[in-house]
């Protein structure tokens, strides 16, 4: 009935030009509150062909992107994108239409959405199971053992192809059964933000049978929780990358890397006019690591980083106490004072230093040294020095790095020269400590 009223339909047109009407080729029409009654709306004209019928896969991504805005930035969203709503205009650009139906995504939903996304992604059904609780989807009483159960055997199939490949129609068609078993509860405001997904990727296939609006959209939500300032979505960051106290680099590797995937405004102009490079991919992890919004990652990586020195400085000093031992005749061998634990914080090390280089690292749990595969468990020594320390003579790995600096924009460049400081300072800082403590224990 809500729909029926036009002065609530043109106050819901004002706010979403207010906040979306601002995003690279998207267009939201004038309303004129004036001339606007209960039962006449008064508009900008504008023409264009329905989305569903020019085959135009940039602006469904534009679609994408300008949804995501919707749901995760500010929670007021367009619940009813079919295809009579979203035309492409004459010039190219996504218009939208009829804003009679709109949605409110309260925060806490926000980030319980997020949450569940990240744990659907990373297949930790435990807590995707306490996800739903949060959203409202399963009452509090419920069987928490029975429903993970039987969540895993819904999602595992699915996400096992990787969460690029996840079909979003596919997961709700698989997730009817459990639904009705554990007598799920579908909140109102839920049913909106599933169909204007599930509409989006129907458009989407439309176009392109391949195409996965999970897959376009998880980018947003890696860079979201790696950049937010809420409480709760740092808790589950650092939840999400510490298990029993270890440090997981392969989810941050995963979580970065899908971050730089999220088709912004500007990597979706990059992409439409011929996709990016190697120096790009640098530039975005350099300008998320200097921004305020990485400040939280930049604590963790603080931390992992002063462990992985401390690690260095042992097998810097194994390497040293060995090659004066060989040196000498008839010198018994001496063994290695690094832990499993070192091992692990200096291969750490090495991952993040490949990861802010901009480089991928594949031969993750283990490594290749002189053309040959070696484990961790075999990094002790190779001819009398630490395999771990030989891991940072290929010095050449790191110079894409380098020679993206001096085409940093000015402000990123002063930025870059005031954080060593802060970070070398704080770095050496934690560093003696470690050492000490490592002495002394």
């Amino acid at each position: 009935m809500q729909e029926m009223d036009y002065k609530q339909e043109a106050r819901n047109g004002v706010k979403f030009r207010q906040l979306y009407g601002s995003i690279q080729d998207v267009v939201v029409p004038e309303m004129n509150l004036a001339l606007t009654t209960r039962k006449v709306l008064i508009m900008q004209w504008l023409e264009g062909q329905k989305l569903a019928g020019v085959k135009d896969l940039y602006l469904v991504e534009v679609g994408v992107y300008c949804s995501f805005n919707q749901l995760l930035e500010y929670g007021f969203y367009h619940a009813d994108p079919h295809p009579g709503n979203l035309l492409r205009t004459y010039d190219g650009k996504l218009a939208y239409l009829d804003f009679g139906m709109m949605g409110e995504f309260k925060q806490e939903y926000r980030d319980g959405f997020i949450e569940a996304c990240l744990h659907l992604v990373n297949r930790d059904y435990s807590a995707l199971a306490k996800d739903f609780v949060t959203l409202g989807l399963i009452p509090p009483t419920s069987d928490k053992a029975a429903v993970t159960e039987a969540l895993t055997g819904v999602f595992r199939d699915a996400v096992a192809k990787g969460v690029r490949n996840v079909s979003f129609g596919d997961l709700l068609g698989d997730l009817g059964f459990t639904m009705y078993k554990f007598k799920f509860q579908i909140p109102s405001y839920f049913s909106l933000v599933i169909r204007s997904l599930a509409v989006l990727e129907g458009i989407a296939i439309g176009i392109n049978p391949e195409y996965k609006v999970l897959g376009s959209t998880y980018p947003w939500i890696a860079r979201k929780v790696l950049t937010d300032s809420s409480p709760k979505l740092k808790a589950s960051l650092r939840a999400l990358l510490y298990k029993d106290g270890q440090f997981r680099i392969d989810r941050l590797e995963s979580l970065l890397s899908e971050s730089l995937r999220a088709k912004t405004e500007r990597t979706l102009i990059e992409n439409q006019n011929g996709g990016t490079d190697s120096k790009v991919v640098i530039k975005q992890i350099l300008s998320f690591t200097l921004d305020d919004k990485g400040a939280f990652v930049r604590e963790i990586l603080l931390e992992e980083f002063s462990k992985g020195m401390v690690a260095l400085g042992v097998a810097t000093l194994d390497s040293v106490t060995n090659a004066v031992a060989t040196s000498l005749p008839f010198s018994p061998s001496r063994p290695s004072s690094m832990t499993d634990e070192d091992i692990t914080n200096l291969r750490n090390l090495q991952r993040l230093l490949l990861l802010i280089s901009g480089l991928q690292e594949n031969e993750n749990p283990s490594m290749k040294v002189n053309g040959v595969r070696t484990s961790n468990k075999q990094m002790i020594s190779l001819n009398g020095a630490p395999v771990a320390l030989q891991q940072f003579e290929a010095v050449q790995e790191y110079l894409p790095l380098l020679s993206v600096l001096p085409e940093l924009p000015q402000e990123m460049q002063q930025q870059l020269l005031r954080l060593p400081a802060d970070f070398a300072g704080k770095l050496a800082s934690r560093v003696a400590a470690r050492t000490l403590k490592r002495v002394f224990l």
